[in-house]
C-alpha cells in the first residue's frame, strides 16, 4: 500500500484526548489526527520521529494525520485503517500463502445483522471469513503482542468467528504487525484477560490463527512474511 502523497517528517510532542497529537514540523507545532483508538503503549515517547500525511479535503477539521512513528530503530505504522488495505493488497498479490488460491475476495462482508467481517474469501465449495487485527505493541524485544487496550469488540469478533465456523464456514483471524522488528507474536498476558480467554477458547475449537509482519518506509507499507505464534 503506497501513500498517495509524500509524508512530512517531524517529532512527536504529545498525544491527548485519544485522537489528537501535537507534532513539530520544521519548528512549527501542528495538531494532527491520531487514527488509532488503542493505548499505543510504548510508542509515544516525546521526540520520537514521526511522519504525517496531509489531506486536501476542505471539510476536514484537521488537515494532517499521524501515519508512522519511529521507535528506537523500527518504524511502526499506527493508522489502523490501513491494516485492511495492506491485507487486501496482500490477498490480491498472493503474498499470504494460506489464501493464494482464492480469487473471489469480498471486503466488509456481512455475516449477520450486527456483524461484518473484514473479508469473505470464496473458491468452489470453500468459504472463509477473515478478520484482521492491527498490532503495534511490543513489550519484549522481537515479540509483538495484542491487544494494547481492552477490546470488547475484539472479543465479540472472536466468538462470531467461532459461530461462523459452527455454521460451516472456515474462520481465520490474521494479526498484522505494522512493524519490522518482531519475528514472534503472542496474546498479551495482562491487558485484557477476557480477550485472552476467548482467544484460547476459539483457537481450541478450530478458528485458525495467522500472523504476518510488514515492511515499512515513508513511501509504502506492505505485508512481508509470517511470524511465529508463541504458545500460550
Amino acid at each position: 500500500m503506497r501513500f498517495t502523497e509524500n509524508l512530512l517528517s517531524g517529532t512527536l510532542i504529545k498525544r491527548y484526548k485519544r485522537f489528537f497529537v501535537d507534532v513539530k514540523i520544521n519548528d512549527q507545532i501542528i495538531t494532527a489526527h491520531c487514527p488509532n483508538s488503542g493505548s499505543m503503549l510504548g510508542l509515544l515517547d516525546k521526540n520520537n520521529k514521526i511522519w504525517i500525511s496531509k489531506s486536501n479535503n476542505p471539510k476536514r477539521k484537521l488537515k494532517y494525520t499521524l501515519e508512522i512513528i519511529k521507535v528506537k530503530d523500527s518504524l511502526v505504522g499506527v493508522n489502523t485503517i490501513f491494516a485492511n488495505k495492506i491485507v487486501h493488497e496482500g490477498l490480491r498479490n498472493k503474498s499470504i500463502s494460506e489464501f493464494s488460491d482464492f480469487e473471489n475476495i469480498k471486503p466488509e462482508a456481512m455475516y449477520d445483522k450486527g456483524t461484518r467481517f473484514d473479508f469473505l474469501l470464496e473458491k468452489n465449495d470453500r468459504k472463509i471469513y477473515l478478520e484482521v487485527k492491527n498490532v503495534t505493541l511490543s513489550i519484549k524485544e522481537d515479540i509483538a503482542e495484542f491487544p494494547d487496550a481492552i477490546t470488547s469488540r475484539g472479543t465479540k469478533h472472536l466468538f462470531k468467528l467461532l459461530e461462523a465456523k459452527k455454521s460451516g464456514y472456515e474462520s481465520y483471524i490474521l494479526y498484522l504487525i505494522q512493524r519490522e522488528n518482531c519475528n514472534n507474536f503472542k496474546i498479551t498476558d495482562k491487558i485484557d484477560i477476557d480477550y485472552k480467554k476467548a482467544f484460547l477458547e476459539v483457537k481450541k475449537k478450530g478458528v485458525k490463527i495467522l500472523c504476518y509482519n510488514c515492511k515499512l518506509n515513508p513511501q509504502e507499507i506492505k505485508i512481508n512474511e509470517p511470524v511465529k505464534i508463541l504458545q500460550l
